[in-house]
């Protein structure tokens, strides 16, 4: 049955905070994967797989067999698209870039989310969360120096991911309510296991059984954190989750330095500090405009 409470906007930032904590941990194992040699789609395809198996008994539980059967077809298979579509194409960054330099090239996400929420939701966007979101993307730049670092394939795929996810999100928020968040969860997982499916005989590798553990890692982890999203913005408009998703560069940039050593310089630190001033300052915003 769809949720019936009332949304709660502090709760939707919670979970989306909760959800950018966790997600950095994909990109190490994609990272370490890629590096190993593994198809990128291959990895791509366990973490629909893996997420599909672990959302299932859920979504059983809650719809029955009426969950293999989406209430709208096309529009999940264009989020299973857009969603995997991004993860392949970020996968594809991280062999060129740094897990913190590929993920700040990648938060031009949130702003095509205000964009699209105020073009194709009608969300009403205020002028101060369009000057958040600007200063958030004001400190991307400042991460990535346009004109002072090398275009590479990495930065391109970078920024088509994030694009694509950004359209993802919109797509989410403009369905929330008319099913469980994990059979929403379950559902793009299980159409995008079975679209990449057909091309695994092409191109599979055996996985040592370590690197059967790192992808179904993949899977729990990736789950996890698009089900908290999706939670997420059953609470809350999608123009004002938008920003948090900055947040998420925190954990990457500790991962990258701990386990590649990729520790940022100066300019990161500043951007990164702006793109967190930019989310709690909608966080705060939220919190006194419900007081």
């Amino acid at each position: 049955m769809p949720p019936t409470s009332s949304p709660h906007p502090l709760l939707g930032i919670g979970f989306m905070l909760a959800a950018m904590a966790i997600l950095p941990s994909i990109d190490v194992f994609a990272k370490f994967l890629g590096q190993q040699g593994m198809p990128i789609l291959t990895i791509v395809w366990a973490r629909a797989l893996f997420g599909g198996l672990m959302t299932l008994p859920f979504a059983l539980k809650s719809e029955g067999a009426r969950a293999f059967l989406p209430a709208q077809p096309l529009h999940h298979l264009l989020r299973a698209l857009l969603l995997f579509g991004a993860t392949f194409m970020f996968f594809n960054a991280l062999k060129y870039l740094p897990i913190a330099d590929a993920l700040a090239i990648f938060f031009v996400n949130p702003l095509a989310i205000v964009i699209l929420s105020a073009l194709v939701l009608r969300e009403k966007v205020g002028p101060r969360r369009w000057a958040a979101v600007a200063v958030g993307f004001v400190g991307t730049l400042i991460i990535i120096r346009p004109g002072f670092v090398e275009i590479n394939p990495g930065t391109l795929f970078a920024l088509g991911a994030g694009v694509a996810l950004g359209s993802y999100f919109v797509m989410t928020r403009a369905i929330a309510g008319a099913a469980d968040a994990m059979v929403l969860t379950f559902q793009t997982s299980a159409i995008g296991a079975a679209l990449m499916t057909l091309a695994l005989p092409f191109l599979w590798l055996d996985p040592t059984p370590v690197q059967w553990a790192m992808l179904a890692s993949l899977g729990v982890i990736a789950t996890l954190g698009h089900f908290l999203i999706a939670k997420a913005y059953e609470q809350a408009e999608a123009s004002l989750l938008a920003p948090l998703a900055f947040t998420e560069i925190i954990m990457a940039t500790i991962l990258g330095w701990a386990f590649f050593g990729d520790l940022p310089d100066r300019w990161t630190v500043l951007g990164v500090t702006i793109l967190i001033g930019s989310a709690i300052y909608i966080s705060v915003r939220e919190r006194r405009a419900k007081a």
